[in-house]
């Protein structure tokens, strides 16, 4: 799909105006053109709304099987923690801003901004009580900062050029260090020209495990879901279906799954055959988890949640604002699925 056809649909659907910076994704409108791959590689094109039940299905099934083609060639989709270096008992962190070029699925390659060449950011995992370092560079052409979303800091650490700092100006570095005193699932991401840079790629998880482990529920794999949307269209962790990847699990374990917004829009995250038992927001523990079947993620809101994978089967795994994730010609954007195996 042409980029400049995704570019103005997505932005006619979202409602966003034409000065902001909407990015693809192939939605199908009656009487627009589409452009597909045949077979043998080359573009193929047709009204859409006239394409034929034969061809709405290949089209489909072909979106499909690039994604199980793809399944394992991004072994840093679900993120390891960055490792820190260590400056006596300070952990310390470096973080590069940089202008790339980013796939988000097959063809969809953009402009985008991002923390050490990836989107999201490398995770940031500490222990409350941690003291940590962030050191940044910014070799982008903009100015920059970062805000630690969730955080208790100090006001001066608080990320916010003009009120609590000054821009990180390109070309310069610039450090945040304090003590972590609040556990939970949190999040960093630019807070300067932040509609655009932050939905660009400049943002990732900072996770914080409590130094009590007795307030932790016990699992069996945490996986983090970075959601976000407008200018590198509707993905997770930073790709589009088919460029997802699964979560996989064996019959009976327990799956963490930590929920961030950094989008402009909200989005219900709904799991297919299993429910999710809400034990969190915004890194607070939840005095009465919840079970759900579909979760509302609003921007900035952070949800934790619980699946137990009791029923065998490949499991689709999406948004539910459908304009988020499938179009007549196939599933996109905010879908992956969840594989429970015996």
């Amino acid at each position: 799909m042409d980029s400049q056809f995704g570019r103005r649909r997505f932005l006619r659907l979202a409602g966003i105006g034409a000065g902001s910076l909407g990015a693809a994704a192939a939605f199908s409108q009656p009487g627009a053109i589409f452009a597909s791959k045949t077979s043998s590689g080359h573009a193929e094109f047709a009204p859409v709304g006239q394409e034929t039940a034969e061809e709405m299905d290949r089209l489909h099934a072909e979106g499909v099987q690039a994604f199980l083609d793809n399944v394992g060639k991004e072994p840093n989709y679900w993120r390891a923690p960055m490792e820190p270096e260590m400056d006596g008992d300070v952990k310390v962190f470096k973080l590069v801003c940089q202008d790339i070029q980013w796939e988000t699925s097959p063809g969809m390659t953009f402009p985008a901004m991002a923390y050490n060449g990836m989107i999201p950011g490398p995770e940031i995992r500490v222990t409350e009580g941690d003291r940590v370092r962030i050191v940044v560079s910014n070799e982008m052409a903009q100015s920059t900062a970062i805000h630690f979303h969730g955080l208790y800091v100090p006001n001066d650490q608080d990320g916010v050029p003009f009120i609590t700092q000054p821009a990180i100006k390109p070309g310069e570095t610039f450090s945040y260090e304090f003590d972590i005193r609040n556990s939970g699932t949190h999040m960093y991401h630019s807070h300067h020209n932040a509609a655009e840079q932050t939905t660009s790629g400049l943002l990732g998880s900072f996770i914080v495990e409590p130094k009590d482990k007795s307030r932790e529920p016990q699992v069996d794999a945490d996986y983090t879901m970075v959601l976000n949307d407008t200018t590198l269209g509707f993905t997770i962790n930073g790709r589009q279906f088919p460029y997802t990847q699964p979560i996989v699990a064996k019959l009976g374990q327990k799956i963490r799954i930590r929920y961030m917004n950094e989008g402009l829009m909200i989005h219900p995250m709904h799991l297919h055959g299993l429910p999710q038992l809400v034990i969190s927001k915004d890194g607070w523990n939840l005095p009465v988890p919840y079970y759900c079947d579909t979760l509302n993620v609003a921007p900035g809101e952070r949800y934790d949640v619980i699946v137990d994978a009791t029923e065998v089967g490949v499991w689709a795994y999406h948004c539910h604002i459908l304009t988020h994730a499938e179009s007549r010609h196939g599933m996109f954007g905010m879908v992956t699925v969840l594989i429970v195996q015996e």
